[in-house]
């Protein structure tokens, strides 16, 4: 409960259910009530064989007036309402505004008889006209429950409006959190990324080849200032995402020249695919972590990439020592990133499967829907 008041002061505070809004909305339904109950009385003069035109005019006057009194009463129900919240939960302003509908009705309805008999009286003058009281107390019935009617439905549209502004306010909470997680899941990426090239960047130097260690720096300087300047909640093309792994790839082959190779298969149309950025990142990593590095012979990558009705199919095949296929040490971290951001992006639209494929090949498939920039 002291949330939701924290929340709904907050709301208040940023503009949420402000009098403008909750006007123009009653302004739009009061001027269809209004019509309607006078349509409805014209025609019901009329089946009574009372020409409906002989006091149409007298009544349009009256129910203008009586949508002002309206307009009175929907005045304090909105300010019990705002007033209430401040202090409670919306949901426990409801009984009072609902009792307050009742007595402000009441309270209405002899300045709705009141009136009918004035604009009556005018519109007759210089004819004498007879106060009855039993035709008053019938007025005052029928206009007591037109106001109660109309203020039952203003206060529908207060609370509509406030669920609707709660909605709104839930979605950005909600997109604010994914966010969050995105960015959380994103900057796991980097850091894993950077020890494994610096690895490699020492690699080099023991070697004694500071010219390549020289150029894998440059290329590293290069790879993170794309990178970087990537929003993690951003899609980009499939072409454009294979495009930057190949960056990466280029400072991976500066140690791995003699024992790598790469080859890519995508279809036209899935270059056009979205997906969200650096998604390739750690499937790339680990299959040349746990392919390449761990190989004495060359080894092949393969990605793949092909459209499937309204999904997008996209597959990393690498070959893999035998004795390491089966359950690699170390893969797991790559995949349930890549898994948890999907879960985070598409929830459970978006799948990522991993397995042995044939003697000493590894493959992790993502299984994505199918969307265009």
């Amino acid at each position: 409960m002291g949330e939701e008041r924290s929340g709904l002061g907050e709301a208040e505070r940023s503009g949420v259910l402000q009098s403008g809004g909750v006007r123009g909305a009653a302004l739009r339904l009061g001027i269809a009530y209004w019509m309607a109950v006078c349509a409805v009385s014209l025609v019901a003069w009329g089946v009574m064989r009372v020409s409906p035109f002989a006091s149409a005019v007298a009544k349009i006057v009256h129910y203008s007036l009586c949508a002002g009194v309206a307009a009175i009463i929907s005045w304090i129900l909105f300010h019990i309402h705002r007033r209430f919240i401040r202090s409670g939960s919306s949901e426990d302003a409801l009984p009072l505004l609902v009792a307050a509908s009742f007595v402000l009705s009441l309270l209405a309805a002899p300045l709705w008889a009141g009136l009918g008999f004035a604009v009556h009286t005018v519109f007759v003058w210089p004819q004498p006209v007879l106060l009855d009281p039993e035709a008053l107390g019938y007025d005052m019935g029928y206009g007591g429950g037109l106001m109660f009617g109309w203020a039952c439905l203003f206060v529908t549209v207060v609370y509509a409006i406030e669920l609707n502004e709660r909605k709104v306010r839930l979605a950005a909470v909600r997109e604010e959190a994914l966010a969050a997680q995105m960015r959380a899941l994103r900057y796991q990426v980097n850091p894993h990324f950077l020890f494994n090239t610096l690895n490699s960047i020492a690699g080099l130097i023991e070697e004694g080849s500071a010219v390549q260690a020289e150029r894998m720096v440059l290329s590293l300087s290069t790879f993170l200032r794309l990178t970087l300047t990537l929003d993690p909640l951003q899609d980009v093309t499939l072409a454009e995402e294979i495009a930057l792994q190949q960056e990466y790839l280029s400072i991976e082959q500066a140690r791995f020249s003699d024992r790598m190779s790469f080859s890519i298969d995508m279809d036209h149309e899935a270059a056009d695919a979205l997906v969200p950025s650096l998604l390739l990142q750690p499937l790339i990593e680990n299959a040349i972590k746990h392919g390449v590095g761990s190989a004495r012979d060359k080894v092949d990558l393969a990605l793949s990439a092909q459209r499937h009705g309204e999904r997008l199919h996209i597959a990393i095949e690498n070959g893999m020592p035998a004795t390491t296929c089966q359950r690699p040490a170390g893969i797991g971290l790559g995949l349930a990133n890549v898994r948890q951001r999907l879960r985070a992006r598409f929830q459970e639209a978006g799948v990522l499967q991993s397995g042995p494929v044939g003697e000493g090949r590894f493959r992790v498939t993502l299984d994505l829907p199918w969307r265009l920039a």
